[in-house]
């Protein structure tokens, strides 16, 4: 089986330049996790025979965030956005930006064997201006997802917004304490190990020069000076099962790669 995550940054966009066909026709997702559609159904004229598609597109501002879920594999279940009562409880409230959970960012889908999340986590804006709605965005989500994890095993995906240690972006020691590589977004990540998740990358490789994300400036994408803010995790009890884990810096069309794993079933 194989799943696929990527922040395409504007369905509509890749779909017009033919980038979303070509990558569809070449890779064939069993599973593909979309952020950052900034549409809604109906929008991007996309027809993928034998997906079943599942959208949570923003309510507070049309053309924003925004999320998507294509598969082969018809769900038992589809759960929009974070459960009120895991927002309430980790005080994710609407900031000067808004309301996060309002904004298409979260599909839950659970088939027979695991569920499959996946996220646009909020960005902590520039000096961190955003960075107290992020920490509750994180604890929220992992929250919910260590929750679906005692019925389950999770596969979570998405676009995290965040390097998790230095390997993960090409200049980490002026990017220290910065959105994206703050102390406090970092702890976020750590928070996802500490309740049973894997980085799935990691299980293959080590080390720097792997990203998925690069800055539209100074040619960054070809001289490979990028992050790695797009992640696959799974629970522990599904590492065994997952055999290859992927970064697809060749697909074009948007500022972030495709990432995929591939597991046994």
């Amino acid at each position: 089986m194989k799943i696929y995550s990527w922040n395409v940054n504007g369905i509509r966009a890749v779909v017009k330049k033919e980038t979303f066909q070509a990558f569809i026709a070449k890779h064939q997702p069993d599973i593909l996790c979309l952020q950052e559609t900034k549409a809604e159904q109906g929008q991007a004229i996309i027809d993928l025979s034998g997906y079943e598609e599942y959208w949570n597109s923003s309510r507070t501002k049309k053309g924003y965030s925004g999320t998507a879920i294509f598969t082969k594999i018809k769900p038992i279940a589809i759960i929009n956005d974070i459960p009120d009562d895991t927002a309430k409880k980790h005080g994710l409230v609407a900031d000067n930006y808004g309301d996060s959970n309002m904004e298409g960012r979260v599909i839950a889908a659970e088939f027979a064997d695991f569920y499959v999340v996946t996220a646009y986590t909020p960005n902590a804006k520039d000096g961190l201006a955003r960075i107290t709605l992020r920490q509750q965005f994180d604890a929220a989500m992992t929250a919910y997802c260590a929750e679906l994890q005692t019925k389950k095993p999770v596969v979570y995906c998405g676009d995290m917004n965040v390097a998790h240690t230095e390997d993960d972006l090409a200049n980490p020691k002026p990017n220290i304490g910065k959105k994206g590589f703050s102390n406090e977004e970092r702890a976020g990540f750590d928070n996802w190990l500490a309740v049973g998740f894997i980085d799935t990358f990691r299980i293959f490789k080590q080390g720097n020069g792997f990203y998925t994300w690069w800055s539209h400036f100074a040619n960054s994408r070809a001289r490979n000076v990028g992050w790695r803010i797009d992640y696959f995790l799974v629970s522990n009890t599904l590492k065994n099962k997952v055999t290859q884990a992927e970064i697809h810096p060749e697909v074009m069309g948007s500022d972030h790669c495709p990432i995929s794993i591939s597991m046994s079933t």
